[in-house]
C-alpha cells in the first residue's frame, strides 16, 4: 500500500507553483529566473517537451491589470490624488505583481503540459 502512494504522480499545481519537476516533485525546474533546466536533477526527466510560450504572460497581464487598475480607480474616485502620485504608486506595483507571478505561472504551465501530455499539433497523413 505504501508503494501505491510512492507511484502516484505529484499534483501539477503544487509542483508547478513551487518550481519543481512535474514527474517526481523533487528536482528544480528552473536554472535562473525563467530559464528551464535541461533535465531534472532527481529523476532525469528531459524538459524539451516544455514550451509555455506566451500563455503565462497573458494570464499575468489579465490578473495584474485587474488588480492594479481596480485599485487605481478606487483611489482616484475616493481621493483624487495628482497624476504623479498615481504613477509613483501604480507603475512599480504593476511591475512587482507581474514579476512575482511570472515564475510560478510558467512552472504551472510546464507542469500542466506534462500532466496532460500536451504536445505540438501535427497533421495526420
Amino acid at each position: 500500500m505504501a508503494d501505491d502512494h510512492q507511484n502516484t504522480p505529484p499534483s501539477p499545481y503544487s509542483t508547478g507553483l513551487a518550481g519543481r519537476c512535474p514527474r517526481c516533485g523533487e528536482g528544480a525546474l528552473f536554472d535562473g529566473f525563467l530559464k528551464l533546466k535541461p533535465r531534472c536533477s532527481a529523476c532525469g526527466l528531459d524538459y524539451k517537451f516544455a514550451d509555455s510560450a506566451d500563455g503565462p504572460a497573458v494570464f499575468i497581464m489579465l490578473i495584474a491589470g485587474f488588480l492594479v487598475l481596480g485599485a487605481a480607480l478606487y483611489v482616484e474616485i475616493s481621493y483624487e490624488p495628482p497624476i504623479w502620485l498615481h504613477l509613483a504608486i501604480w507603475l512599480p506595483l504593476a511591475v512587482i505583481v507581474c514579476l512575482a507571478l511570472l515564475r510560478p505561472m510558467k512552472g504551472l504551465a510546464v507542469a500542466l503540459q506534462y500532466a496532460h501530455k500536451a504536445e505540438e499539433g501535427r497533421r495526420q497523413q
